[in-house]
């Protein structure tokens, strides 16, 4: 069974309005693995989500930012089409891992 995590790795953020660190592009990952045969395959996919700058009641200052509320707005405007595509790109990779692809060989004539 394929697990995955989602992790942001960088915010960056602008001042709008005497208001500071308002996110506008978060760079996250997801990691993918899955334990085969004793042993276990991983792969990842980076990408960036980019966030209007709104203002709201429901404001959460930077300092209070978590991984788990940043990675809810990503997944929230992904969709969970968009969510499951990702997901299934990086198990697609693990996939190759476990049974890698075979090409055909030009193998010369015997003749």
């Amino acid at each position: 069974m394929k697990n995955y995590t989602w992790t942001v790795t960088n915010l960056y953020t602008e001042d709008k309005d005497g208001h500071t660190n308002y996110v506008v592009d978060a760079i996250y990952e997801i990691v993918g693995t899955e334990e085969s045969g004793g042993t276990t395959y991983t792969a990842e996919l980076s990408n960036t989500a980019t966030f209007e700058v709104v203002q709201g009641d429901d404001f959460i200052p930077y300092a209070d930012l978590t991984n788990a509320i940043v990675i809810g707005w990503i997944q929230d405007q992904l969709g969970t089409d968009g969510v499951s595509n990702l997901e299934s790109s990086v198990g697609g990779m693990i996939d190759s891992q476990i049974n890698p692809p075979t090409f055909p060989v030009n193998t010369p004539l015997p003749f």
